[in-house]
């Protein structure tokens, strides 16, 4: 995806806003909107959007996870499972 394509200033945005929303949920293709020539924010669909923050969630989980495992917080399946099923157990 070229963003280069998708740049469009603020201008047309107001001139034609209903046709970039329709573009936005078609193409699935962010715009990027520019004020006096220069990039300043990029407008995209509400379903790109949360795929995106749940992309953004789950590779912080494997950032962290990452971490823990160089930082030696790691313990085997097994004993994991075990001290899971005597926490539900005593419930």
């Amino acid at each position: 995806m070229k963003l280069s394509e998708q740049v469009r200033p603020i201008s047309y945005l107001k001139a034609h806003a209903p046709e970039v929303v329709r573009s936005l949920a078609e193409t699935r293709r962010p715009v990027v909107l520019t004020v006096h020539g220069e990039a300043k924010a990029v407008l995209q669909d509400v379903g790109q959007y949360e795929e995106t923050q749940e992309t953004l969630a789950l590779l912080k989980v494997l950032a962290l996870t990452n971490r823990q495992v160089d930082e030696g917080k790691v313990r085997p399946a097994g004993k994991a499972f075990t001290q899971i099923r005597r926490r539900l157990a005593e419930r």
